[in-house]
């Protein structure tokens, strides 16, 4: 499906004069409670243009795509069916945007602003946002604005052929990269010095007199034999120096794409470095706008006739599941979990260092601190760090934490510990690099022959084989040149290759890297 097949998203209606009251009442609350954010605009959408508007990834104009108009129908489909419905939707921006749906109950307008308030105080705030763009709106049309005009030069089949394939390698980023130095800047005319083991090159000579040296070393063949000398030197010179994360930066520097090909690409990069802190911060992130809007509503939102609805729509967002995990529950409970135990002072070496069960279960100070750690710990954490520095042996307990694990015998997903150790380690897995496999660039010049060379940092999951290889595939698309990648598949060390014609499989004596727990 087109994206032009989407509806209209444009045509926006005016919060009427109870929602502009209700949104200044709500956002007083907040600022009141400390919270602080960017300008907050809300627009007022039916369920047909928030649909449109979610399936682009929050933002109003995005370059044409397929895969917009099938999030649309499915989304439209799950919401016909009455199987999902978006509450709420607020995009990481400066001013920041959400939507209402005109078809929610004021109640429930008022807890999407509520919430979108703690959203948005997350995204100014937290600091793994800190580095994103604050005018991705303006970004995100002029993307498209560039992708169309390739799409009307080049035709649409072939952009979009080539988006889709840079969508294969999305992933491929480093999500640290932002906030680590992990090279020298590139400067133009600046270029490396010999190290120790590169003597100068300096062509040989024979032996002559003065007056023939011309003659028998002519310059022209010095010339060309210190250049044969050079291009060598380069062979040899293993790039990247160390291993490279992002590996779609590597190829933005070395793949031999067209100029169009290469902005496509890197329009491609730069929304997934925007889109990577979400998927680092979603339990924080929805934890936090809970909490507020939890605090806010009962405190000041609510009439008593919106008592029971706004029960009833926090029951359903805050469900557990027995197969999943839900990010409002496990979030907004480890922020309040957090605020109880700083203000009743049960941490530190006297609280650690107490044996008395009955004795740290009465434990109160005074401390008083709750408030003050939790916009800390929204400043400073991520979901991986959050979980790895709060999740209690006593919170486990008290929410009958559990891991599960599909059983090949009986074919189920079945409980398989609830022990804290295997309970805090299950999660801490899945949160590393946000759940995805760590894909390294090891050699641009592969046995040099200008074959890229991968390496999958191994942490106990194998690889997907079918996804692998439709992705090795698509590298090879960039890169034009044989493809490969070290990994583990059945315990032993493999590299899997793709030449433009056939898929291989070999085993290797050569170490693979493994992740520490």
């Amino acid at each position: 499906m087109s994206r032009s097949t989407l509806p209209k998203q444009h045509a926006f209606r005016p919060l009427p004069p109870e929602l502009v009251d209700a949104q200044g009442q709500i956002e007083a609350h907040a600022r009141n409670y400390g919270l602080d954010f960017y300008p907050t605009i809300f627009e007022l959408v039916d369920a047909d243009q928030l649909h449109a508007v979610a399936a682009c990834g929050g933002f109003p104009t995005r370059y044409p795509h397929w895969r917009w108009g099938m999030e649309y129908e499915q989304l439209s489909k799950g919401y016909s069916y009455g199987l999902q419905k978006i509450y709420e939707l607020v995009i990481n921006n400066d001013p920041c945007y959400a939507y209402l749906m005109a078809s929610n109950a004021a109640s429930d307008n008022k807890l999407v602003m509520a919430h979108v308030y703690g959203h948005c105080d997350f995204f100014k705030n937290n600091h793994w946002f800190s580095r994103t763009n604050r005018k991705m709106v303006d970004a995100t049309a002029n993307h498209a604005n560039r992708i169309i005009r390739y799409m009307d030069r080049f035709g649409v089949d072939e952009v979009e052929t080539f988006i889709d394939t840079c969508l294969s390698i999305e992933d491929l980023i480093d999500i640290h990269l932002p906030f680590i130095k992990r090279r020298d800047d590139l400067e133009r005319y600046k270029f490396a010095e010999p190290t120790e083991d590169e003597e100068p090159i300096v062509a040989a000579r024979f032996p002559s007199k003065q007056y023939l040296d011309s003659y028998v070393n002519p310059p022209g063949v010095l010339a060309e034999e210190v250049e044969r000398r050079r291009r060598q030197q380069l062979e040899r010179r293993k790039n990247p120096p160390e291993p490279m994360r992002d590996v779609m930066l590597f190829l933005l520097e070395n793949a031999p794409l067209k100029p169009w090909q290469l902005d496509v690409l890197s329009i491609l990069r730069s929304e997934a470095y925007y889109f990577a802190p979400q998927a680092q911060t979603k339990i924080m992130n929805e934890g936090w706008a809970t909490f507020w809007h939890s605090t806010i509503m009962t405190r000041h939102g609510l009439d008593a006739a919106d008592v029971v609805s706004y029960a009833d729509h926090c029951a359903g967002t805050l469900a557990s599941s027995p197969t999943r995990l839900n990010p409002y529950k496990l979030g907004v409970e480890l922020f309040r979990d957090i605020e109880e135990r700083w203000n009743r002072g049960m941490f530190g070496p006297e609280y650690d260092d107490c044996d008395d069960l009955a004795a740290k279960r009465h434990w109160d100070t005074g401390a008083g601190r709750g408030r003050e750690k939790i916009f800390e710990v929204r400043r400073i954490h991520n979901d991986l760090t959050f979980i790895d520095e709060f999740l209690t042996l006593d919170f486990c307990r008290r929410h009958k934490m559990f891991s599960f694990g599909f059983n090949e015998d009986s074919g189920y997903y079945e409980i398989e510990s609830r022990k804290f150790d295997d309970v805090k380690q299950q999660l801490l897995f899945n949160l590393t690099n946000v759940g995805r496999p760590i894909i390294r660039v090891e050699d641009g010049n592969y046995k040099n022959r200008g074959e890229l060379f991968l390496e999958h940092v191994y942490s106990g999951v194998e690889l997907k084989l079918t996804y692998a290889r439709d992705t090795l595939a698509n590298l090879h698309k960039l890169w034009t040149r044989p493809v490969h990648i070290r990994t583990m598949l059945d315990e032993e060390t493999t590299i899997l290759s793709f030449d433009g014609s056939e898929h291989t499989t070999a085993t290797t004596q050569e170490p693979i890297t493994i992740q520490e727990a």
